[in-house]
């Protein structure tokens, strides 16, 4: 068990994961968030869609956010999209990617399970949302911790 949220990932591996956000962002108007932290004290879904609302993410002009939220002590994580998105992935989606960074997770590399996770949503946001010229950044590529 970690004392500290910040003990989870290395400055290094941070670092690692918003490169990965930024570069699934360059080609799509989607936006993709990481928050990670030590418990959800209760539903991890429910979680994701307060920390959703908390964070501004469902403030897009497209509904094309997509939270990746880690609840570390629970050794649980929820990929949260927007209804935007919602409506138009395949029903499969989700599970799969999720399986994606499952296998990273169970071999402790959380770092490459994140950035799995992050790279596939963006390749299918930019399926949907491919990038424009007037397209800005509406969210930070920072990770936010709990």
């Amino acid at each position: 068990m970690l004392d500290k949220v910040e003990d989870f990932l290395t400055a290094e591996e941070e670092q690692d994961i918003v490169e990965a956000i930024r570069v699934a962002e360059l080609n799509t108007s989607g936006e993709i968030r990481v928050h990670i932290e030590k418990t959800s004290k209760g539903d991890a879904t429910n979680r994701a869609l307060e920390l959703f609302h908390t964070l501004k993410m469902d403030n897009t002009k497209l509904q094309n956010a997509v939270l990746i939220y880690v609840a570390i002590d629970d050794k649980t994580f929820v990929i949260f999209g927007d209804k935007g998105i919602n409506d138009v992935i395949e029903n499969d989606f989700w599970d799969s990617t999720k399986n994606l960074m499952q296998s990273h997770f169970k071999k402790g590399d959380f770092k490459q399970g994140l950035i799995e996770g992050v790279l596939k949503s963006g390749e299918q946001l930019k399926t949907y949302f491919p990038y424009s010229d007037s397209d800005s950044n509406e969210l930070t590529n920072a990770i936010s911790k709990g």
